[in-house]
């Protein structure tokens, strides 16, 4: 007897990380599969000015960013990033808080970046910071919450605005930033070894 309920539990745990994974492989596909901005709908560009990740140093990016035919049309507004609930979220460049509390139930910190008129979101967020507090890229804003998120598993929703536009938040990284493979020194050349 014990030996097919240890058969029905193991069967089960394999059918649910089996699924997680195909979640993930779709998100995964999926997000690299945006469609384009439906004509007449412009695509403004941001200023690549961040310093860091939100969450991880190359956290998976569940879902990207998938603008909207029009402003009250379907999309994702945000990108969704791979993170442990309760793991650390740092303010990608410097700038000024502008929100932090709750909205519609979920966590929410919102940043005015330094020298722009964008700013950022993150959510859902459990905010170690409040209105007006000045932040560095890097500076923790909050932690990730474990309820509220609207991914497969535990994400951070990470958003970008201008005024009550919303953008790429992935076009704030520069490409040091967006590329996996660890940096590498090369000799210079005629230099001694």
């Amino acid at each position: 007897m014990r030996m097919r309920r240890h058969d029905r539990t193991s069967g089960t745990g394999r059918a649910l990380l089996l699924a997680l994974l195909l979640t993930l492989l779709t998100c995964a596909t999926r997000a690299s599969g945006a469609p384009p901005p439906a004509p007449g709908v412009s695509t403004p560009s941001a200023p690549a000015i961040a310093r860091t990740w939100p969450v991880g140093s190359h956290p998976l990016v569940l879902r990207g960013w998938e603008p909207p035919a029009t402003v009250y049309a379907r999309g994702h507004r945000g990108v969704d990033l791979a993170t442990p609930a309760g793991a650390q979220v740092r303010a990608v460049a410097a700038g000024r808080v502008s929100f932090a509390g709750r909205v519609a139930g979920r966590g929410v910190v919102s940043v005015e970046l330094t020298g722009t008129d964008l700013r950022t979101t993150y959510e859902p967020v459990t905010a170690t910071v409040k209105k007006g507090d000045e932040v560095e890229p890097g500076g923790v804003v909050g932690t990730v919450e474990f309820t509220g998120s609207h991914c497969p598993t535990t994400c951070v929703h990470w958003g970008l605005l201008r005024g009550t536009t919303y953008m790429d938040p992935l076009a704030l990284l520069p490409p040091w930033l967006l590329n996996r493979g660890p940096s590498r020194l090369l000799p210079v050349l005629g230099a001694p070894l």
